[in-house]
């Protein structure tokens, strides 16, 4: 997908400290106009999408896009509900990620980029401290994996905790 380089490194742990190995991770992110692929007529492949694993230590890293705020859909009464309450669409910007793994419960989530001015009136109220990253940007040098470079580039690092299916649900927060 377009937009600015960015390298993520994770880690899916327990609550417990402990890593969770091979741990499937689903993620989706919109390129730097804000569209998600299925929103891009003629595309024949997804892109800003992919799913990982987990190594042995619960870390995975993959090669990404920076962010960027979007606004939701208007055309229709979501857009008519926004108007009467005097709101606006735009979320801001975020990477989505599905999490799995045998014994954990899943977690469906999103890591907002710290700074955004959209983070205090989210169109859909998803956003919570606990779900903010630090997209940090490079001037040039060499990412996380990856050969150095002229060019800029953003990091992010970022935990996960599942919970156990023994836990009760509902913790399963960052």
């Amino acid at each position: 997908a377009k937009g600015d380089p960015l390298f993520v490194r994770a880690t899916v742990r327990g609550c417990d400290g402990e890593p969770v190995v091979n741990a499937q991770v689903d993620v989706w992110e919109a390129d730097a106009e804000g569209f998600y692929d299925v929103q891009r007529s003629g595309l024949d492949h997804p892109q800003g999408r992919a799913v990982f694993h987990t190594d042995a230590e619960g870390h995975l890293w993959f090669r990404g896009v920076l962010p960027v705020a979007y606004p939701i859909p208007t055309d229709g009464p979501v857009g008519v509900l926004l108007g009467a309450t005097g709101r606006h669409p735009w979320r801001p910007a975020h990477v989505h990620f599905m999490i799995q793994a045998p014994g954990y419960h899943t977690l469906i989530t999103h890591v907002f980029r710290d700074g955004d001015k959209y983070l205090d009136s989210d169109a859909v109220f998803g956003v919570r401290s606990s779900l903010m990253g630090q997209f940090v940007h490079h001037e040039s040098g060499t990412p996380p994996f990856g050969p150095a470079t002229n060019a800029g580039f953003y990091t992010l690092n970022f935990d996960f905790v599942l919970d156990a299916l023994s836990a009760p649900s509902g913790r399963n927060a960052p």
